[in-house]
Protein backbone atom coordinates (compact mmCIF):
# COMPACT_ATOMS: atom_id res chain seq x y z
CA UNK A 1 0.00 0.00 0.00
CA UNK A 2 1.13 3.50 -0.47
CA UNK A 3 1.91 5.51 2.40
CA UNK A 4 4.14 8.60 2.93
CA UNK A 5 8.20 7.99 4.28
CA UNK A 6 7.65 10.64 6.41
CA UNK A 7 5.62 13.68 7.34
CA UNK A 8 6.50 16.71 8.49
CA UNK A 9 3.02 16.36 10.89
CA UNK A 10 1.91 12.89 12.82
CA UNK A 11 -1.50 13.59 12.82
CA UNK A 12 -3.45 16.30 10.61
CA UNK A 13 -6.63 18.46 11.04
CA UNK A 14 -9.96 17.42 9.92
CA UNK A 15 -10.17 17.13 6.11
CA UNK A 16 -11.60 20.07 4.33
CA UNK A 17 -14.65 20.66 2.13
CA UNK A 18 -14.83 18.56 -1.19
CA UNK A 19 -16.10 20.63 -3.35
CA UNK A 20 -14.75 21.99 -7.02
CA UNK A 21 -13.22 21.29 -10.03
CA UNK A 22 -9.58 19.87 -10.06
CA UNK A 23 -7.30 22.61 -11.57
CA UNK A 24 -4.11 20.23 -11.49
CA UNK A 25 -3.84 16.89 -12.67
CA UNK A 26 -6.89 17.32 -15.01
CA UNK A 27 -5.16 16.26 -18.44
CA UNK A 28 -3.35 13.07 -19.61
CA UNK A 29 0.19 13.52 -19.17
CA UNK A 30 1.96 9.94 -19.23
CA UNK A 31 -0.44 7.71 -20.68
CA UNK A 32 -2.90 7.29 -24.04
CA UNK A 33 -5.56 6.44 -21.77
CA UNK A 34 -6.60 7.52 -18.22
CA UNK A 35 -9.26 6.94 -15.41
CA UNK A 36 -10.51 11.03 -14.56
CA UNK A 37 -13.26 11.16 -11.53
CA UNK A 38 -16.67 13.07 -12.24
CA UNK A 39 -17.09 13.76 -8.44
CA UNK A 40 -15.43 14.60 -5.41
CA UNK A 41 -14.39 12.07 -2.56
CA UNK A 42 -11.36 10.67 -0.64
CA UNK A 43 -10.04 7.90 -1.81
CA UNK A 44 -7.79 5.63 0.56
CA UNK A 45 -4.86 3.89 0.06
CA UNK A 46 -6.13 0.62 -0.17
CA UNK A 47 -8.85 1.55 -2.44
CA UNK A 48 -6.16 2.46 -4.76
CA UNK A 49 -4.04 -0.37 -3.96
CA UNK A 50 -7.00 -2.44 -4.87
CA UNK A 51 -7.78 -0.47 -8.32
CA UNK A 52 -4.00 -1.12 -9.59
CA UNK A 53 -4.13 -4.72 -8.67
CA UNK A 54 -7.27 -5.32 -10.65
CA UNK A 55 -5.47 -3.38 -13.45
CA UNK A 56 -2.09 -4.87 -13.70
CA UNK A 57 -3.88 -8.36 -13.51
CA UNK A 58 -6.27 -8.03 -16.66
CA UNK A 59 -3.38 -6.33 -18.50
CA UNK A 60 -1.35 -9.60 -17.37
CA UNK A 61 1.65 -6.94 -16.81
CA UNK A 62 1.60 -6.05 -20.55
CA UNK A 63 1.76 -1.67 -20.89
CA UNK A 64 2.76 0.97 -18.28
CA UNK A 65 0.70 2.46 -15.58
CA UNK A 66 1.08 5.52 -14.07
CA UNK A 67 -0.64 6.31 -10.53
CA UNK A 68 -1.43 9.80 -10.57
CA UNK A 69 -2.47 10.62 -6.78
CA UNK A 70 -0.66 10.04 -3.56
CA UNK A 71 -2.48 9.02 -0.24
CA UNK A 72 -0.60 11.51 2.20
CA UNK A 73 -3.51 12.32 4.39
CA UNK A 74 -3.43 10.61 7.38
CA UNK A 75 -6.63 9.76 9.01
CA UNK A 76 -6.86 8.73 13.05
CA UNK A 77 -9.46 6.09 14.59
CA UNK A 78 -9.86 5.72 18.63
CA UNK A 79 -9.65 2.31 19.53
CA UNK A 80 -13.14 0.53 20.57
CA UNK A 81 -14.91 1.02 23.71
CA UNK A 82 -12.50 3.93 24.25
CA UNK A 83 -14.27 6.66 26.67
CA UNK A 84 -14.90 10.08 25.55
CA UNK A 85 -11.62 12.51 26.17
CA UNK A 86 -7.82 11.65 26.02
CA UNK A 87 -6.87 13.22 22.82
CA UNK A 88 -6.73 12.60 19.14
CA UNK A 89 -6.92 8.80 18.23
CA UNK A 90 -3.79 7.29 16.82
CA UNK A 91 -3.29 7.31 12.54
CA UNK A 92 -5.21 4.45 10.98
CA UNK A 93 -4.43 4.77 7.28
CA UNK A 94 -3.88 7.24 4.80
CA UNK A 95 -5.96 8.84 1.80
CA UNK A 96 -6.31 11.35 -0.86
CA UNK A 97 -8.59 13.78 -1.18
CA UNK A 98 -10.12 13.75 -4.85
CA UNK A 99 -11.74 16.72 -6.32
CA UNK A 100 -14.07 15.96 -9.80
CA UNK A 101 -11.92 16.65 -13.19
CA UNK A 102 -8.66 14.91 -11.61
CA UNK A 103 -6.76 11.72 -13.28
CA UNK A 104 -6.39 9.19 -11.04
CA UNK A 105 -4.49 6.33 -13.23
CA UNK A 106 -2.83 6.74 -16.72
CA UNK A 107 -2.01 3.22 -19.11
CA UNK A 108 -0.03 3.27 -22.06
CA UNK A 109 1.36 0.43 -23.88
CA UNK A 110 -2.13 -1.51 -24.28
CA UNK A 111 -4.47 -1.37 -27.17
CA UNK A 112 -8.16 0.82 -26.34
CA UNK A 113 -10.70 -2.38 -26.14
CA UNK A 114 -7.88 -3.79 -23.31
CA UNK A 115 -7.26 -0.16 -21.37
CA UNK A 116 -10.86 -0.13 -21.43
CA UNK A 117 -11.97 -2.70 -19.78
CA UNK A 118 -8.88 -2.58 -17.40
CA UNK A 119 -10.02 0.94 -16.43
CA UNK A 120 -13.65 -0.22 -15.93
CA UNK A 121 -12.17 -2.31 -13.29
CA UNK A 122 -10.41 -0.49 -11.89
CA UNK A 123 -13.26 2.15 -11.60
CA UNK A 124 -15.43 -0.18 -9.74
CA UNK A 125 -13.07 -0.07 -6.55
CA UNK A 126 -12.80 3.61 -6.14
CA UNK A 127 -15.50 5.10 -4.36
CA UNK A 128 -15.17 8.30 -6.95
CA UNK A 129 -17.55 8.46 -10.33
CA UNK A 130 -15.34 8.30 -13.15
CA UNK A 131 -15.13 7.83 -16.93
CA UNK A 132 -12.17 7.27 -19.28
CA UNK A 133 -10.22 9.32 -21.37
CA UNK A 134 -8.13 9.19 -24.17
CA UNK A 135 -5.83 11.47 -26.37
CA UNK A 136 -7.02 11.05 -29.32
CA UNK A 137 -10.98 11.57 -28.54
Amino acid sequence: MLLPKKAKYRKWHNPPVRSGVSCRKNDLNFGEFGLKSDSAGWVTSRQIEAARRAVTRYVQRGGKLWIRIFPDRPVTKKGSEVTMGGGKGAVDHYMCSVRSGTILFEIDGVTRAVANEALTLAAFKLPVKTHIVSRSA
